[in-house]
């Protein structure tokens, strides 16, 4: 495995390197790599989804759709972002992107639908539909802020109070980056 020029590493920089790194090394790839920014900031965020979307069938529902969501999300996504992690270096960065926004929601968000479906939440269909959305817009963002430092356990992370403190100008290169790529697809 190679890394980038400059950096000191021996991560894989392609999609067959990550996920063969990932399938022969998972402790390595995923255990060790658990990231603690993920686990906080996904589940909070995707706890509020579930309770928000879940409050038109009464605050016990949201609370029960939120509480599920909060603890599913703590203990699975420090893994997620691990594998979001795993994908930072791919080159070229799309496909980096695309295989996270493949292979991350189709595991995720199968086992999150069985998760609530056994807990009954009420506005499934809604709730998974919405935390979909989130996982896509997330997933690509997240990529974008750990190839620039951000939100990484790993080498060259800093703490999740300066990733926050990063995040207006990161949110600000990212809308950039989004609408200068639709750009040059519909040039």
């Amino acid at each position: 495995m190679t890394g980038r020029p400059g950096l000191h590493t021996h991560e894989p920089t392609s999609v067959y390197g990550v996920l063969a790194w990932v399938l022969a090394h998972p402790w390595d790839a995923l255990g060790r790599r658990w990231n603690y920014k993920a686990a906080i900031l996904s589940s909070l965020m995707r706890a509020a989804i579930f309770f928000s979307i879940n409050g038109r069938a009464g605050y016990r529902a949201a609370i029960a759709a939120m509480t599920t969501e909060l603890c599913f999300r703590f203990a699975t996504s420090g893994f997620y972002g691990a594998m979001t992690e795993n994908f930072r270096r791919v080159e070229p960065p799309l496909a980096g992107t695309i295989a996270a926004m493949i292979v991350l929601p189709l595991v995720s968000h199968s086992l999150e639908l069985l998760v609530h479906w056994l807990r009954s939440t009420p506005y499934l269909q809604a709730s998974i539909g919405a935390s979909v959305l989130f996982t896509a817009l997330s997933t690509a963002f997240n990529l974008f802020a750990m190839r620039r430092g951000a939100l990484v356990v790993g080498t060259g992370r800093r703490s999740l109070l300066e990733d926050m403190a990063a995040m207006p100008r990161l949110v600000a290169l990212f809308i950039i980056a989004v609408a200068r790529s639709c750009r040059r697809a519909w040039a």
